[in-house]
């Protein structure tokens, strides 16, 4: 018996699954770019420099990606959108993905993976909470 998958039907009004069932939140979308942007900064252990995402009211961030970035192509070349989630490991577990960049940690307190659907790039984000 094939494996079958069950479809996900909403209606016009209705959010995305990822946000009414599983309770992801939208972070960002990135948007990859060849041209160099006015504020752009350069991480360089990915290769990428990014702008925007801190004055953007819609959470747009600009990427820009050197020619030996080791990030995956895909994501280099279509754009993602972000959403926030409470434990990345628990996600990827749930619901099996196809994980096109493992879990990691690009600074401090924030975790992050990139995952693939229907040839789109999505990233997931984990941000430490701070105790009070």
């Amino acid at each position: 018996m094939r494996n079958k998958r069950r479809t996900i039907k909403r209606k016009n009004e209705e959010p995305p699954y990822a946000i009414e069932k599983w309770g992801w939140r939208y972070h960002h979308i990135g948007i990859p770019s060849a041209k160099p942007k006015k504020g752009e900064y350069h991480l360089k252990p990915f290769g990428v420099h990014v702008c925007g995402f801190e004055t953007s009211p819609f959470g747009i961030e600009w990427m820009r990606y050197d020619p030996d970035s080791p990030i995956e192509e895909l994501i280099k070349k279509v754009p993602h959108i972000a959403f926030e989630v409470d434990d990345i490991d628990l996600e990827l577990r749930k619901h099996r993905f196809k994980i096109l960049t493992s879990p990691n940690s690009p600074g401090d307190g924030i975790k992050v993976a990139m995952i693939e659907h229907n040839g789109a790039p999505i990233e997931l984000i984990e941000f430490k909470k701070k105790k009070r």
